[in-house]
């Protein structure tokens, strides 16, 4: 029997409709993602950390999930919003259904509610906490509650989602090429699966890990890590790129890029509903390329205050706001999006080979 559930705005706006998954009440930043299919590695994205995710795409649930799919070792996400849950899964790989998954994780969802006016309202008013409850359907009760979720800008999720200690990922090869350390700041295992497919051995630390302690490792390049919410607060990842600069090569994805624009004297700046889906246009400014992106971030680096050292490479053709960028004088580079894509398109892997061709050259120089 269909438990009824609740999803209150801090705006006001509150949608009744049925429970999924657990059973019980969670707070946090609503957004919205427009990707058609790739429901687990959105939910298991480390970037997802303190968010209630919405899909605007109506049926979820259809093929299930399994256990190779997902982007972290649990469901990062706060809560999930759908329209319709499948009642069945049917996929060869699957082992289990959305509803029992959610539910095992303890991640309160709701469903049967309108999607479609849900996500205009972020359109229009910009992202906004809410909450999910299915034991407590009072409207004066949940707008009470929903006043302790914290705000999205000042916040510091990396510390809930980095690594506690260095690990390297398991290889069936013995000898790698490259050596990459990874700042894990919420790192995606499909990033650091297209390392490896690239010939490197990948470390991955703690986001609080010190310079000295990264090139004691004596990487031949640094990843940058993708990760969740504002980077302002995040200022021990700052100060330790700022001292990793012209050391060896680095590459930033999302949170990372947003990183190393900050160490550079850059500043950043909260969009009004961010950028989440598979399907977001961007031109490489070198090729004149349009490449469809796989986005997933609420922050961006602010044009205007990039030093003249820096290049841009990429700008998004929904908004013009900036998606890349490239040190003239020193080996590093960024991209607001995620060229790993999992889930999403497969336009951007060239730059997991860009970062090979920079290790490459630096190590010819040295």
């Amino acid at each position: 029997m269909k438990k009824p559930a609740i999803l209150l705005l801090e705006n006001g706006h509150h949608f009744k409709g049925f429970s999924l998954g657990a059973i019980g009440t969670s707070g946090g930043e609503v957004c919205f993602n427009t990707s058609m299919t790739g429901y687990q590695e959105i939910l298991t994205d480390p970037s997802y950390c303190g968010q209630i995710i919405t899909m605007t795409s109506p049926h979820i649930g259809n093929y299930g999930v399994n256990p190779d799919d997902t982007e972290s070792h649990k469901i990062q996400a706060r809560g999930f919003i759908v329209r319709e849950a499948s009642p069945i899964h049917s996929n060869y790989r699957a082992t289990q259904s959305l509803d029992d998954y959610l539910t095992e994780s303890g991640v309160v969802g709701i469903a049967e509610i309108d999607t479609r006016q849900l996500t205009r309202i972020i359109r229009d008013e910009g992202a906004m906490n809410g909450i999910i409850s299915s034991d407590d359907l009072n409207l004066t009760s949940l707008a009470k509650k929903l006043t302790h979720v914290p705000s999205m800008t000042g916040q510091d999720l990396v510390q809930e989602v980095t690594c506690q200690e260095s690990w390297t990922w398991p290889s069936q090869k013995l000898d790698h090429r490259y050596r990459v350390v990874a700042l894990d700041l919420g790192i995606k295992h499909n990033i650091i699966r297209q390392l490896v497919e690239n010939d490197c051995e990948v470390i991955i630390v703690p986001a609080t890990t010190l310079a000295e302690e990264i090139l004691a490792l004596n990487p031949h390049g640094i990843l940058l890590s993708n990760g969740p919410g504002d980077p302002e607060p995040v200022d021990y990842a700052i100060n330790t790129v700022k001292s990793l600069l012209d050391k060896k090569p680095i590459f930033g994805i999302c949170l990372g890029h947003q990183i190393l624009a900050l160490a550079q004297g850059a500043s950043t700046y909260k969009l009004k509903f961010g950028h989440r889906g598979g399907n977001h246009p961007v031109r490489n400014q070198r090729s004149g390329k349009v490449e469809i992106t796989s986005q997933n971030h609420g922050f961006a680096v602010e044009p205007s205050s990039l030093p003249d050292h820096i290049e841009v490479t990429h700008i998004n053709l929904n908004d013009n706001t900036l998606e890349g960028m490239r040190c003239k004088s020193i080996p590093a580079f960024s991209v607001q999006y995620h060229p790993e894509a999992s889930p999403g398109p497969h336009d951007s892997r060239y730059l997991f080979k860009e970062f090979i061709e920079m290790m490459d050259i630096h190590a010819k120089k040295n």
